[in-house]
């Protein structure tokens, strides 16, 4: 069994208040406590980072790729590992592996892989996000416009048969493709459904929310946005409080300024958290990869098809932290809550997004500067610096 680690620090921040001169004590993976430093009980295995800061590891709700490896190319269970692998070396510790549109047979291998990585208990793996092929032609994006289609009986009866075995489901929906009674079967089944890709107006959200949506794909994106007269997709899920919204903080998906307005104007309870989008090159130094066999380029920290169309983010969680700290102006604590608290929110995640007792001990070590120092998942260290020499028994 492993011996209970007690992470020192001079600033804990455990999602809702921060701590100064505390230890995070863990045991079995979980957190047990916050105590002060010198009362850090026998039998403990300390760990000092000074004054690196210690707070809840990322939790990011899209993640396409990352070390190389796209989900839509390599739907397998080394594949999940990978892409879990290389954003664990940039502070995300739950990782909703995201298939965006492609056929059923891709679908269903990707949910089979979502399966054995869950079984197999890989690092950071936490579940399944099905972007499509449900959506709206309209607002395709990058998706392949000849695989989006209507959602079927048989996709339903397919979704709601895996729901439970691949751990966390989220599935992104539109309007166009996807009745309201089929969001209540999903929801049922325990989907967290979200709207994206849809060009409908404000009024046809209403009745989405009533049958179970609870959040919108990548806020301002792909969707009907909002004018003086209609106020869009983007209007409904601001001024929706039960509605949760993810935003791509990498100042190329949305301007700074509409994403200062938006923060101001979300109705709460539901909040607005940071996603990344991200592809396979995180973590690399490629220059693209190829999407239902199209060509996408990656040029001055974009990625884009060749007419131009933004294909996901070159992003990773940590610098979506950094920007939304640094460029828009919101405190490190905030911004550390919408990488953290507010998607584990958002999917009802129980165990994640904060640092108290019965939670996983995920966590994400910060430097002063707001580098990377190190990552932990499940108390156990899975990237950054190499502690050993810091350990000492209590």
């Amino acid at each position: 069994m492993t011996e209970p680690l007690a992470l020192v620090s001079q600033r804990i921040f455990d999602g809702d208040q921060l701590w100064h001169e505390h230890a995070v004590l863990i045991d079995g993976g979980r957190v047990t406590n916050i105590v002060p430093r010198q009362e850090v009980p026998d039998g403990y295995r300390t760990l000092d980072v000074g004054d690196a800061l210690v707070a809840p590891g990322f939790v990011d709700l899209q993640v396409n790729g990352g070390g190389g490896v796209l989900f839509n190319n390599d739907p397998t269970v080394s594949g999940i590992a990978t892409i879990c692998r290389a954003h664990a070396a940039y502070g995300t510790t739950s990782v909703m592996v995201t298939l965006i549109t492609d056929t059923p047979q891709i679908r269903d291998t990707a949910l089979a892989a979502g399966r054995d990585a869950f079984a197999g208990h890989i690092p950071g793996y936490l579940g399944l996000h099905l972007e499509g092929p449900h959506l709206s032609l309209a607002r395709k994006g990058t998706h392949d416009p000849t695989l989006i289609r209507p959602m079927e009986e048989a996709d339903l009866s397919a979704l709601c048969a895996a729901s439970g075995t691949f751990g966390q489901a989220l599935t992104t929906i539109a309007p166009e493709s996807v009745t309201p009674e089929q969001v209540s079967r999903l929801k049922e089944a325990g989907y967290v459904v979200s709207l994206g890709h849809t060009d409908v107006v404000a009024s046809m959200v209403a009745p989405y929310t009533e049958a179970g949506v609870t959040m919108v794909t990548h806020l301002f994106n792909a969707m009907s946005q909002m004018g003086n007269r209609e106020p869009g997709v983007v209007g409904a899920a601001l001024d929706d409080g039960r509605i949760f919204c993810g935003l791509i903080a990498d100042g190329f998906h949305v301007d700074p300024v509409a994403m200062r307005v938006a923060l101001r104007a979300k109705n709460g309870p539901a909040r607005i958290f940071l996603v990344t989008d991200a592809m396979s090159t995180i973590g690399t130094e490629d220059d693209g990869f190829e999407l239902n066999g199209r060509q996408v380029f990656r040029r001055g920290g974009r990625l884009t098809l060749a007419d131009g169309t933004l294909a996901g983010a070159d992003i990773d969680m940590l610098s979506c932290v950094r920007f939304t700290h640094e460029r828009l102006g919101v405190s490190l604590i905030e911004a550390l809550r919408m990488a953290s608290r507010y998607p584990a929110e958002a999917i009802a995640a129980t165990t994640k997004g904060l640092l108290k007792p019965g939670f996983d001990a995920d966590m994400v070590v910060l430097d002063t500067a707001l580098s990377l120092h190190s990552t932990f998942i499940g108390g156990k260290l899975v990237a950054g610096r190499d502690l050993t020499d810091r350990m000492a028994a209590s």
